[in-house]
């Protein structure tokens, strides 16, 4: 093999070593492809030469900033030697092309330099020409590996580590932009030398480390930031939300091994490519067919790394007002009419591109009562007495909760509060004196209209008395707040709603959320997030045209397949939680048992006692490591106050999201250059439309005796 032919960046058909259609992509089914020479894994080359005086022209001005879709890299090789690694990262079309490199030389120091040049393909591959003419005496650059993102770097006890995504899944698709699942992740220690003094600790940290599970529920995107949600994306909103960061660092779970590598004050916008933020929580797609119109309902789970952690070990909220089990859960439905967020541009319009109006989301939002209380697990009961471990007349800790909530959402803020109201042995009834009288408090300190709303309802004795309607009353609860807050919808209303005098001419925005909580943020809340998603759905659905009216009946495929959405959505936040499934789900509520499901609730009652009782320490710390919580903080007296009757900013309570402003930045995203078309088709990858993912994803099509006109209730 020729040196010249050796050097190349892997093309299209070579990185990629599956089809599309195909879900998982491997490093280990195109190895070979991208290996640069026939050498011994053992032998690490040199350069000799000065590499970074070894400068081709670059492709563009690197004085230009760049948005996170133009500068998309889905791409990664991995050189190495013995002095750096360098990162080779390419768009789909194999057309730009970056370098990074990692110094080797130090284990105690992490040096990650980026060439601010960007190069073309043959730019590259004279370049890497170049490093490996500089090696010949010890054999060249050495082997390359295909990876396909930088989670971050990690050091233990002495030298850094590479956490380099080695294998990953398609799991959706959004305008366009495709959605994956980490599957498979690859430790790399980065000093050539690596010496540790302490192995046995080492050791025992790395396994601690391991044991968050990154194959399992992370979830990323090159194009699409996977942090915020659509509404925020297409909008972008003029009050700052995220910081200096590309992405909502809190839902970024890798952020603390991103921070070390690129660090904020060093973070100009062309490092953004390399910033891969991971997700942590769930992801769901189906595709709903209504008498030919194709209709994708997204389901994502973003979970907050902020005080995460297991179940009893995290509860309640702490000094900074963050709540345990903290989720954002976003309901997107829009009309795959054309496959970007925008239409192509009309004669009328000139080359301008317009918004789909397509697009609609609607946001809700659990977490652990904002008080401080916990539970010990000392004693072998399943069920630990609930106790108030810190009294605080002023409710700083919830305050700062709230006034945050109000930044990121705006008002108002809807609290539904399904806890216990009476039982033989005060447990969670404890919990909602303090809640009430802290949402109570706080509203003295609100405007009229910014005021929280606040329901408190025994969701559990309500199902007992046979005489109540627990799904309609948290309907006509979801059908309020809905009114309330809004939905997001990228564009006017269908013109059939204006001949019934009922259509807004401009897109709709959502300003404030409903804030769902019980005991544990789990089984009875899990039910009433989907009773508001079946409500929102209708809406979303009317809003597009697919519907005449805003209300479903729930024996439709298009509820039953949201159903099934939400109880993997409920399992998933439950597993990550608790150790086990859902206890109660949404069949249980409608008192629709199935045949088997008491003895489910028994095991997994069992599994989460077993769990809970053994597993949580090591679990706990294995989450701490993993987002960089070196030690837990105690509480000992309530943080200084800076006054005792403003407990809220006063910029926080405007609007987050206004429609003039928003509507212009929707026209401003539109124009943003982008090329994910490449990624979309992979024109260089011999591949077949109708194994596309979006003719293979789950659909109510493939639903037995499927009938579209009848089996919908529209």
């Amino acid at each position: 093999m020729s040196s010249d032919v050796a050097l190349d960046i892997p093309s299209e058909t070579k990185s990629q070593g599956e089809e599309t259609t195909q879900q998982v992509e491997s490093v280990q089914d195109d190895a070979a492809a991208t290996t640069i020479a026939n050498q011994n894994p053992d032998d690490r080359p040199t350069i000799n030469s000065n590499d970074s005086n070894l400068r081709i022209p670059p492709l563009t001005n690197t004085s230009v900033a760049y948005s996170r879709q133009s500068t998309a890299f889905n791409k990664f090789i991995l050189y190495e030697n013995r002095l750096r690694f360098y990162i080779i990262a390419s768009n789909a079309a194999d057309s730009r092309h970056r370098i990074l490199k990692v110094d080797r030389t130090t284990q105690d120091e992490l040096v990650v330099v980026e060439d601010e040049a960007e190069y073309s393909g043959k730019q590259m591959s004279a370049m890497l020409k170049m490093l490996d003419d500089g090696n010949k005496a010890s054999g060249g650059l050495g082997r390359a590996k295909v990876f396909f993102g930088i989670a971050g770097f990690i050091r233990f006890t002495a030298g850094w580590y590479m956490i380099l995504i080695s294998k990953r899944s398609v799991v959706a698709l959004l305008g366009g932009h495709y959605l994956y699942h980490c599957e498979n992740s690859e430790i790399v220690p980065v000093c050539f030398n690596h010496k540790v003094e302490k192995p046995a600790e080492e050791q025992r940290l790395m396994n601690i480390f391991k044991q968050v599970d990154m194959s399992k529920n992370f979830y990323f995107s090159y194009t699409y930031d996977l942090t915020s949600t659509l509404q925020y994306n297409l909008t972008g909103p003029a009050r700052p939300v995220h910081g200096n960061w590309p992405f909502n660092d809190r839902f970024a779970w890798n952020f603390h091994m991103l921070s070390v590598g690129f660090p904020d004050h060093e973070n100009p916008p062309l490092k953004n490519h390399w910033l891969l933020p991971l997700m942590h929580g769930h992801v769901d797609q189906a595709k709903l067919t209504v008498l030919g119109r194709v209709i994708f309902v997204t389901l994502i789970a973003r979970r907050s790394r902020h005080f995460a952690g297991a179940r009893y070990l995290k509860r309640g909220v702490n000094d900074e007002g963050n709540v345990a089990n903290e989720v954002e859960t976003e309901q997107i439905v829009s009309e795959a009419l054309t496959t970007p967020f925008y239409y192509p541009a009309s004669r009328e319009g000139g080359d301008q591109r317009r918004p789909s109006p397509n697009y609609t989301s609607y946001v809700q939002y659990r977490g652990s009562i904002p008080v401080y209380w916990t539970q010990e697990t000392n004693s072998m009961s399943p069920k630990p007495p609930i106790e108030i471990s810190v009294v605080d007349p002023f409710y700083t800790a919830a305050s700062r909760h709230f006034d945050d909530l109000f930044r990121r959402y705006g008002a108002p803020i809807t609290i539904l509060n399904l806890i216990k109201r009476r039982e033989p042995v005060p447990r969670e009834s404890k919990l909602l004196d303090e809640y009430t009288q802290c949402v109570r408090y706080l509203n003295q300190f609100l405007p009229r209209d910014k005021k929280m709303v606040y329901r408190a309802w025994d969701m559990s004795r309500a199902y007992k008395e046979k005489t109540q309607d627990v799904i309609s009353y948290l309907e006509d609860i979801a059908e309020e707040s809905i009114h309330m807050t809004g939905f997001f919808h990228s564009g006017p209303e269908p013109y059939s709603h204006y001949l019934q005098n009922d259509a807004a001419n401009t897109i709709s925005l959502q300003n404030g959320v409903c804030r769902t909580n019980c005991v544990d943020c789990l089984d009875r809340t899990n039910a009433a997030q989907f009773v508001f998603g079946k409500r929102a759905l209708g809406h979303q659905l009317y809003a597009l045209g697919v519907v005449d009216s805003p209300y479903l009946a729930f024996d439709s495929d298009a509820v039953n397949m949201l159903t099934e959405m939400y109880h993997d959505h409920g399992d998933t936040i439950a597993l990550q939680y608790t150790g086990s499934a859902l206890v109660n789900r949404v069949e249980t509520y409608r008192r629709m048992p199935h045949w088997n499901s008491h003895s489910r609730d028994i095991i997994e009652n069992i599994r989460r006692f077993y769990t809970n009782s053994l597993l949580d320490a090591d679990k706990q710390t294995a989450i701490n490591l993993f987002l960089g919580v070196q030690t837990e903080r105690t509480i000992t007296q309530p943080p200084v106050r800076g006054g005792y009757q403003k407990w809220f900013h006063e910029e926080h309570l405007k609007p987050a999201y206004v429609v003039g402003e928003c509507d212009q930045g929707l026209r401003n995203f539109v124009k943003t250059k982008s090329d994910f078309w490449v990624e979309y088709y992979r024109p260089l990858l011999f591949t077949s439309l109708g194994k596309h993912f979006a003719y293979s994803m789950n659909s109510t099509l493939k639903l037995p005796g499927y009938v579209s006109s009848q089996r919908f209730g529209f």
